[in-house]
């Protein structure tokens, strides 16, 4: 038997409310209080009218806006909110894409190389900048340069000596650094007839090859070593470029090293011309 079931047998005994109350141990105002369902209706009617009026209120905002017509609790409005299915919907609004056109994709060795920063700390704190540039193509990383400070120079000395034992490529593909838009640095590109290629800000996947390189770069060398000085990093992050182009299978070169593919393809071009010689 509920309590409401026993204090209404207690009075018509003959004990007063109040009496079977204390017995029962109920409070006489719980017994007292009369559930008023078309009150709540009525409220809940002005909640969906709220809600529909201002659909990314939440039921706070509803209960600040009753209380201006009603003494009504927040706790009461929060369960009628709820139960009225009221909350606020997450929304996506839909947005038009842009149609880009697919990312230039490398043909032939020193077709597009793609460069980029890493940074790293030497053992007592000191900010280390390591410029790496690779081949799109061959997967070749051309240099893992080091430096303390970093600047538009900087870029255009490593370049430099790379397009001299390279020879220039058709396109560069970068990110909007600094140090990669300057004009210095455009200038000096435009003069050797190399087209950049920028990526959209906030956008890395368009340099992908470009960010696996420098993954690999921090998982198989920086995360494994505590570098005492910036010549430790320069020995360390050569012998690594070796060893990443010479001896580290590659997945997608068939996991052939970068080098290795590099020369099968020059082989394979130097038979095709071959065959188109007339005997």
């Amino acid at each position: 038997m509920e309590r409401r079931d026993a204090v209404r047998f207690l009075v018509t005994k003959g004990l007063s409310v109040l009496r079977a109350c204390v017995l029962v141990q109920l409070q006489r105002a719980t017994f007292l209080y009369q559930a008023r369902p078309a009150a709540e209706d009525e409220l809940v009617g002005e909640l969906e009218a709220l809600a529909h009026a201002n659909p990314r209120y939440g039921y706070r905002r509803a209960w600040a806006l009753l209380r201006r017509k009603h003494t009504v609790n927040r706790k009461r409005v929060h369960r009628l909110w709820k139960r009225a299915k009221l909350q606020v919907k997450r929304v996506r609004r839909p947005r038009a894409r842009r149609e880009r056109p697919p990312p230039l994709a490398a043909a032939y060795p020193n077709h597009v190389w793609a460069y980029d920063f890493l940074q790293d700390q030497d053992m007592h704190g000191r900010t280390l900048y390591i410029l790496t540039v690779m081949d799109e193509f061959t997967r070749e990383g051309l240099a893992i340069a080091v430096a303390e400070v970093t600047s538009a120079e900087w870029v255009l000395a490593v370049l430099g000596e790379l397009v001299a034992r390279h020879g220039a490529p058709a396109y560069l593909r970068s990110d909007n650094g600094a140090e990669f838009v300057a004009l210095a640095v455009q200038a000096w590109l435009a003069h050797r007839q190399v087209r950049t290629l920028y990526i959209d800000p906030g956008c890395p996947w368009q340099n992908g090859k470009e960010e696996r390189f420098n993954g690999t770069v921090r998982d198989e060398c920086l995360n494994l070593h505590v570098f005492a000085s910036l010549v430790e990093a320069r020995v360390r992050l050569a012998a690594f470029q070796h060893h990443y182009n010479h001896d580290r299978p590659h997945s997608r070169l068939d996991y052939k090293t970068p080098a290795a593919f590099k020369k099968a393809w020059e082989a394979a071009q130097a038979q095709q011309q071959d065959s188109l010689i007339p005997a």
